[in-house]
């Protein structure tokens, strides 16, 4: 069977989805006369370049948004400090750049190539908080007591200094016992203490959501992994605690910029989770496993749910994880005004919840930095109200193409596999189950396809061994029967 360019099948899915993959010309122009990054800014900004700030994200990534510090306090609570890149100081509204990154809204990571936002002269370099340059930054401050309740929350720009550039499995593999410390953190003693420090105060905060009836998941994700040209595996990638320590800490920062804005009096884009339509079908897998869940939605009895089932089979806690997502749906993103009531977010158990931790990735997060901004200056709003309403329905519509593209590659890959494989049986999980028809995803090799045969009866979540009967990796299809 010869091989397909996955490279040039994500393109050719970007372009489908409506993305343009390619930077324009003016894009190009525009970018290339930026000769530094900015260092100066109008306003207060303070100097913070000799904290030791430091950055955790996977191995590859190399445009990093956020950086974190904490401190601890003469009473016991702990200061955290979480940097945030300042794009907009070289991407001003309604720039070229800004025009193309407001039409694709999103980087797009498709495991065999990634298709970013910004140039990677911007989001790898210039508005990166890469390691040992100055960058200016929007910093999101939150005092976190013992028991993990936030009591004061702050944000300010700032100039700062990213001292060590870390990853995910360094960092979580070292917390949790499993492999010596990165030879960065071994090399630190203060860099060692920072990072028991963070970890601690994390886990408080993960704990104190779990009890406001904060949802713990975890799903599988898959990379396509390649040799000269094939696939050759899918490479799974599971939390730590090093991915915890950053979702914890980034959760708590987008939280405090709604909170912010809005006490400001500052209209925003909010990030929302509505309440699950298809609650009855949770509380039928709560009672597969002998749980019993309420009637009627209830975040908090869900995550509690979760809490016990994770530690009781940790090894099939992702495909449930799967299938509440499925069952809870997508998020999106929808203007806030204040004063009016917010849908909040079911997923984390909060009202007041924006993306702002990503802006060389998320168009959002570049809006609400310029929101803030205005509000900090004192400037009238950097953007009216139907035209954050515009912006907040492109960025769902292209959040959900993006969802698709990945899919799509991820099928594509996982089609060539599988293609020698045909006749062979497989356990897996339903995934979708709709008119448009039946989905599973295999447990091993994690791969999706459509049940053409003896799909009636099965729903999301149930627990099944199909029986591969073809594969057309051009198109991404995998089909399966019962």
């Amino acid at each position: 069977m010869t091989s397909i360019d996955l490279r040039e099948a994500a393109r050719k899915e970007m372009v489908r989805e409506g993305f343009e993959p390619s930077f324009p010309a003016d894009v190009l122009r525009e970018v290339e006369a930026i000769s530094a990054s900015a260092t100066r800014a109008g306003g207060e900004v303070r100097d913070l370049r000799t904290l030791s700030w430091s950055s955790i994200d996977n191995p590859e990534s190399r445009d990093l948004d956020q950086v974190e510090f904490a401190e601890r306090l003469a009473n016991g609570d702990t200061r955290v400090l979480v940097g945030i890149a300042d794009v907009d100081s070289l991407v001003p509204a309604g720039s070229a750049t800004d025009r193309h990154a407001g039409h694709n809204t999103t980087s797009v990571y498709c495991g065999v190539t990634v298709f970013p936002m910004l140039p990677e002269k911007l989001s790898t370099g210039l508005t990166s908080l890469n390691e040992q340059v100055d960058r200016l930054a929007v910093v999101i401050e939150f005092v976190v007591a013992s028991d993990g309740t936030i009591r004061s929350r702050e944000v300010y720009r700032a100039l700062l200094r990213n001292t060590a550039q870390l990853d995910y499995p360094g960092v979580g593999g070292w917390l949790e016992g499993r492999s010596p410390a990165p030879a960065k953190v071994a090399a630190s003693a203060a860099l060692t203490e920072q990072l028991r420090m963070q970890d601690q105060v994390a886990q408080a905060l993960r704990t104190q959501r779990q009890l406001a009836g904060a949802l713990e998941l975890e799903t599988i994700e898959a990379t396509p992994k390649t040799e000269n040209g094939k696939v050759t595996d899918l490479e799974l990638h599971r939390k730590n605690r090093g991915t915890d320590l950053i979702e914890d800490f980034m959760i708590a920062a987008n939280v405090t910029m709604a909170t912010f804005l809005t006490g400001k009096g500052s209209s925003s884009i909010r990030r929302i989770v509505k309440v699950p339509e298809r609650w009855d079908r949770i509380v039928a897998l709560a009672l597969t496993v002998g749980e019993k869940l309420p009637p009627a939605p209830d975040s908090p009895a869900l995550a509690q749910f979760l809490i016990r089932r994770r530690a009781a089979d940790p090894d099939h806690f992702p495909d449930l994880s799967l299938a509440v997502v499925k069952l809870m749906g997508p998020g999106e993103y929808a203007l806030d005004k204040p004063g009016q009531p917010s849908q909040g977010h079911f997923g984390l158990a909060v009202q007041d919840y924006s993306h702002s931790t990503a802006p060389n990735r998320r168009y959002a997060d570049l809006v609400t930095q310029r929101l803030l901004k205005a509000v900090v200056a004192g400037n009238t709003p950097a953007y009216g109200d139907d035209v954050l309403m515009a912006i907040a329905a492109r960025c769902t519509l292209m959040e959900d193409a993006a969802r698709k593209v990945e899919r799509a590659v991820r099928k594509q890959a996982a089609a060539e596999l599988l293609a020698d494989r045909i006749g062979q049986s497989f356990e897996a999980i339903v995934t979708g189950a709709s008119p448009k028809g039946t989905f599973v995803r295999t447990l091993q090799p994690p791969a999706e396809g459509m049940v053409v045969r003896g799909q009636q009866g099965m729903d999301v979540g149930d627990r099944v061994t199909v029986r591969l009967v073809d594969t057309n990796p051009a198109r991404g299809f995998i089909d399966f029967a019962r």
